[in-house]
């Protein structure tokens, strides 16, 4: 049972969840070689194989094991709100930056994709129009987002040329997908669905979540309380660590590494137990970008 104080505490932070994610303004950030730390607002992180990926507020970087920056990736200036990766191809939407070509869509960016680790992007669907604020994706390249033009979820199976409207879901603040079963961090609680998208069940006994990310089977999520908490395939939640304040972005790896960016900075938490590693201190200098 969810107490009051629980309740209100959750609603808190899903609410800050949700400014995050709708804050921005298709109004052009500044230019990232004006912007003492880009970092200062991340809307997504993930793993490839160069390192950490941070999708920002005035473009993509990459970060790597010692804590090095390289970006913008492609020289791309965009501001990645929404950014999801998916066998091989890079997903993302939000509002164009000073440079950003003008076929990728103003003020909104709609989806668009590249095919080459960010160098290129091409415009995919709702071009001008749409602003992805969730958007994430399953291992078979189905796409899941909620966008600006309304609070339904939304799925594509024909990676992002077309979307069908699902259900609203209350205070939804994160999505995620873990083989075929789609969560959904809500201000209710955590729900699960396993047929695409298109109906929801509360998950029993679940931390009170309200950012979560996966790899293959396993669920991670943080609870407001700041306690991480991972699902592994047998149905039960164990801990894995503790964030540092507000949580901005998290991931997880398939070998059970968990990345997330919080007040600390860039975090890696494992793959072994209590092992954690701040990649980029919060403070620390972004260094050179071109």
């Amino acid at each position: 049972m969810i107490t009051r104080s629980a309740a209100v505490a959750a609603a808190a932070a899903l609410t800050a969840g949700m400014l995050l994610l709708t804050g921005c303004t298709p109004d052009p950030p500044p230019h990232p070689a004006a912007d003492p730390d880009p970092f200062e607002h991340v809307h997504a992180i993930a793993a490839d194989g160069e390192g950490v990926l941070l999708a920002t507020h005035t473009g993509i970087y990459r970060v790597d094991e010692d804590g090095q920056v390289t970006g913008l990736v492609g020289g791309h200036d965009f501001d990645a709100m929404g950014f999801t990766v998916t066998d091989g191809t890079w997903f993302a939407s939000g509002h164009p930056g000073p440079s950003t070509p003008a076929e990728l869509g103003a003020p909104n960016l709609g989806l668009i994709r590249s095919t080459d680790a960010g160098q290129t992007w091409e415009p995919v669907a709702s071009t001008g129009a749409e602003d992805f604020h969730i958007l994430t994706a399953a291992a078979d390249g189905t796409l899941y987002g909620v966008g600006s033009t309304g609070p339904a979820l939304r799925r594509s199976s024909d990676r992002g040329l077309s979307w069908d409207n699902g259900p609203i879901l209350a205070g939804l603040a994160g999505l995620a997908v873990a083989d075929e079963t789609v969560y959904a961090a809500t201000e209710a609680g955590l729900q699960a669905s396993i047929d695409g998208g298109v109906t929801f069940t509360p998950v029993p006994d679940a931390p009170l979540l309200y950012t979560v990310a996966t790899a293959g089977q396993v669920l991670v999520g943080v609870d407001t309380d700041g306690v991480l908490w991972r699902l592994i395939p047998t149905g039960t939640w164990e801990q894995v660590g503790t964030a540092a304040g507000r949580v901005q972005a998290i991931a997880t790896t398939a070998n059970g590494t968990v990345l997330l960016v919080d007040d600390r900075g860039i975090v890696r938490l494992g793959p072994a137990p209590d092992e954690t590693t701040i990649l980029r201190p919060a403070t620390a200098s972004t260094g050179e970008h071109p």
